[in-house]
């Protein structure tokens, strides 16, 4: 489906301000870093709370994007909106002339889409007019089509409507709090024999996520399935033109994002909305207040001439249900479900036990009786139904490899999301993807594989390795890139002989396909093999944190991000590099070789360390990195150096004592450290303190007292530079607690990583520690456990070691019952003394529990706050205790 550059802007009710050419649209961008076909796309400049699209017009249009939707309201200028271009004009103009040096960056703080051409004419501020102005900017973009409208999120959602419209296939529409995504991806993977699917990408939900999955319709599918959800009031009416399902499926209701509703029941009338004009409702009618609703707004709907939905509801309570599920079997990691339906009675098994599984399981049985599949064939297609990988996996590989490990799906839609994933990482140079055949894509092969290698195309891709007889037959679509090695193998066990000839190293991998491809086996290859304790790192949930936390802060407030001690357990640049992709503005390091570890790991922010010496000064020149200064005599170590060196106005952060007694320049130093100022060695970035106890309300006065200082004493230094400085003094806690001491910048550390601060601010934990168990053992009331014969049982007892202990980070305090660790569900407490290397648990009244299961030492179920408090420490050291060796798996939804 293509739509031309002037017909959107009919459908979206925009002004047309620049179209010198009527060009074909293909493809929605709405990150500029994640442009995959520029020459197609189409930007939409969205507004969020802290930033506004219109700021990555520069970076899209560099793209070579020449398509954009903006705000009439946004920006220093937008032609015919006199007024903003006159109220902006003074701000560039004052910041150009307070410091010419800085004009660049001034005057593209102000106007992004203003290069250095409009900064040469902007730094004669005298002269520079409102016309000029405009001139410049038109001169800058004038190849570019440009649509004008109130809102680029309505026009963005007018636009994927329209689309909708275009088609007449089933869809199925799936809302509710949970389950939706499980629900969408198992009725792919039943009815993909059947039909030609479009579905959403992973979570795709959204106000935005709705539009792009809607988008991706085009005429070769017959059947689409999207999920949605909300998190307020009105936001259903706007997604339900969009999706527009034919067959709706309501999961479950619950309290997940509940916080926007003032009940249950308005949250599950707002959802109703998206099946107003539905034929078929699917759900369980067991949940009354979901059941009384449904059958409230059935009957609101027939009271507006509307045709209400036909209802499929399905119970394990009552027999007056579309099928009623009569007995529930779990043995052996399977569930058999017998159910009557109308006359028959029907069985089912599913290879799942958990309770959130089954119910998902019986929704999809649902509607693949609406669909009239035969009986058989669900019950084959249920019995086949795969776990849902809801995660992208960032894992260390062989030769100083890393490995991203997607292999649980094959389709264009995650293929373009494993991509982005893969651009952000910055350790390596060289990136190589590997991909099996994909299936039932719903195109013909030769388009298929076409598209796989556009978009391999458009990434920075050294080397491409394709397996399976798809993409050997199709090894043309992909030879045409000489600037790539492409290298193809029929199929896993041809790609594993040829394995070693291969040579991976120093490259992150992507690998994706197919499960019936066996992917599993390159993985196997690559991942470098370690004990089974493993640290998974959330990504998404560290993306998450920063959000919250930046909400907190004014718009104009920067954030440095807290990385130091091993970004808190985290890994050293990985987690920096999902901060960096998140666009935080500063990173802070407490040591030398902890900045070093970032630039080697392609983190190019700005980095700031807190702890330097004499010896550590040449690797601050050679890697870019900016020390703090919190003493005349290192102030004076350092400008020797930096004059020895030859070099001039080196970046520098200085830190005032202000009450905290451990580092920094005191109220007595100010002249001296004034004098280092001006001498033209050093260029100060920042200054800044620590407060000693933001997080305590006993405290405040103390807190206000040091931030009195704080300002008097930065106050001095500022007015004696002529150019801005950033000041920042609040932590995690005093961003929570102290916003009128926000300053120009503050400091998030502990708060990143979902650790709360006296507030339920909705963290989510980044960190879950787990290992497995070696072995288990049946004990006589009487014997003991461990070194020591420190633990010692009064019954007959099963005792399971686990492969973890105090070398791992595991605290000896957490020994003899003090520390716990969750195994299926349950807390079992440690016996005996904590080993180096294991760690006894009692698990008598957990049943099931076999050799290699799992056991989860903290995470989101058995949060990292208890684990400290059973060691009587704090979660920082915790966190920052667990060791090396223990390995980091990083992972995104």
């Amino acid at each position: 489906m293509r739509y031309a550059f002037g017909q959107i802007a009919s459908i979206v009710k925009g002004d047309i301000l620049n179209m010198p050419g009527d060009r074909e649209i293909r493809d929605l961008a709405l990150d500029s870093r994640k442009i995959v076909f520029p020459e197609t796309a189409l930007f939409f400049a969205l507004k969020g709370q802290r930033r506004d699209g219109w700021d990555f017009i520069p970076d899209a249009y560099k793209k070579g994007v020449r398509n954009f939707v903006i705000a009439a309201s946004s920006g220093p200028y937008i032609p015919g909106a006199n007024s903003a271009t006159e109220n902006q004009l003074p701000h560039i103009q004052q910041s150009v002339t307070e410091d010419a040096e800085d004009a660049a960056i001034m005057a593209e703080r102000y106007s992004p889409h203003a290069w250095q051409g409009v900064v040469d004419g902007l730094k004669d501020a005298n002269t520079t007019t409102a016309n000029q102005f405009r001139q410049d900017w038109a001169s800058v973009m004038e190849d570019a089509n440009i649509i004008a409208v109130d809102d680029p999120l309505d026009a963005l959602q007018r636009l994927a409507a329209f689309h909708r419209s275009q088609f007449s296939i089933p869809v199925i529409g799936i809302t509710g709090s949970n389950g939706k995504t499980i629900v969408k991806e198992w009725l792919n993977q039943a009815l993909g024999d059947r039909f030609a699917i479009v579905r959403s990408p992973k979570s795709y939900n959204s106000q935005i996520g709705v539009p792009l999955s809607v988008w991706q319709m085009n005429p070769s599918f017959t059947l689409a399935i999207f999920e949605a959800g909300i998190s307020r009031p009105g936001e259903m009416n706007r997604l339900q033109p969009i999706i527009r399902p034919t067959i709706g499926v309501f999961t479950n209701i619950g309290e997940a994002h509940a916080e926007g509703f003032s009940d249950l029941r308005e949250k599950i009338r707002e959802k109703l909305q998206l099946f107003k004009e539905a034929k078929t409702l699917v759900y369980c009618k067991d949940a009354l207040p979901l059941r009384e609703e449904i059958l409230s707004f059935r009957e609101r709907l027939s009271a507006r001439g509307a045709e209400p939905f036909e209802t499929f509801a399905w119970s394990r309570e009552t027999a007056d249900a579309s099928l009623h599920v009569r007995q529930i079997e779990k043995a052996d990691g399977h569930t058999t479900l017998s159910a009557a339906y109308g006359s028959a009675f029907i069985r089912m098994a599913i290879p799942f036990t958990d309770d959130a599984s089954i119910e998902n399981a019986i929704h999809c049985w649902c509607v693949l009786l609406c669909l009239g599949e035969e009986e058989t064939a669900i019950r084959q297609k249920m019995a086949e139904l795969q776990p849902v990988a809801m995660r992208l996996e960032l894992k260390n590989g062989i030769n100083n490899c890393s490995v991203i490990n997607d292999s649980y799906s094959a389709d264009l839609s995650s293929l373009a999301i494993a991509l982005d994933f893969l651009d952000q990482q910055g350790r390596h140079d060289k990136h190589t993807v590997i991909l099996t055949d994909f299936l039932e894509s719903g195109r013909k092969e030769e388009e298929l594989y076409t598209a796989i290698a556009e978009a391999l195309d458009q990434r920075r891709i050294h080397r491409f390795i394709g397996i399976g007889p798809g993409m050997t037959a199709n090894r043309k679509a992909f030879e045409g890139n000489t600037n790539r090695e492409n290298l193809f193998f029929d199929s896993m066990n041809v790609f594993k002989e040829q394995f070693r000839r291969l040579h991976f190293a120093n490259e992150t991998i992507l690998l994706k396909g197919a499960r019936v491809f066996g992917l599993e086996e390159a993985n196997d290859l690559l991942e470098r093999q370690t004990h089974q304790t493993a640290m998974e790192i959330d990504l998404g949930a560290l993306s998450h944190n920063l959000r919250v936390y930046q909400r907190l802060l004014h718009p104009s407030v920067k954030l440095m991000a807290m990385v130091k001690a091993f970004s808190y357990g985290s890994g050293r640049y990985e987690a920096a590099s999902a901060l960096q992709f998140n666009k935080v503005d500063y990173l802070a390091v407490a040591y030398v070789d902890e900045g070093v570890d970032l630039r080697k790991g392609g983190i190019s922010l700005p980095v700031m360390v807190m702890n330097t010496d004499i010896r550590s000064f040449p690797a601050l020149a050679q890697y870019h990195l900016e020390p703090v200064a919190y003493s005349p005599g290192m102030l004076k170590a350092l400008g020797e150096f930096l004059k020895k060196e030859g070099l001039s106005r080196f970046p520098v952060h200085i830190e005032l004592e202000t009450g905290m007694n451990r580092l920094g320049f005191t109220q007595d130093d100010l002249p001296l450290l004034l004098e280092a100022a001006q001498s033209g060695l050093f260029r100060i970035q920042s200054v800044f303190s620590h407060l000693a106890a933001s997080e305590d309300p006993a405290m405040d006065d103390f807190t206000n007292r040091q931030a009195g200082l704080f300002r008097e004493l930065s106050d001095q230094l500022k007015q004696a530079l002529d150019y801005p400085v950033l000041r920042h003094l609040l932590n995690t806690s005093g961003i929570l607690r102290h916003p009128h001491l926000q300053f120009d910048m503050a400091r998030l550390g502990i708060g990143l990583y979902g650790i709360p601060s006296g507030n339920d601010l909705g963290l989510q934990q980044v960190s879950t520690l787990k290992s497995t168990i070696a072995q288990i053992k049946s004990l006589k009331a009487g014997e003991s456990v461990g070194y020591g014969r420190a633990g010692v049982v009064n019954r007959p007892s099963r005792i399971a070691t686990v492969r973890i202990g105090y070398a791992d980070g595991y605290h000896r305090r957490l020994g003899n019952g003090r520390g716990k660790m969750l195994v299926k569900g349950a807390l079992a407490p440690t016996i005996g003394n904590i080993c180096m290397d294991m760690t006894m648990i009692d698990i008598t009244d957990i049943p099931d529990v076999r050799e290699g299961d799992e056991a989860t030492v903290f995470g989101k179920s058995l949060p990292v706050e208890q684990v400290a408090a059973w060691a009587e420490t704090i979660p920082y050291e915790i966190l920052t205790g667990v060791s090396q060796r223990v390995k980091r798996v990083y992972f995104q939804d």
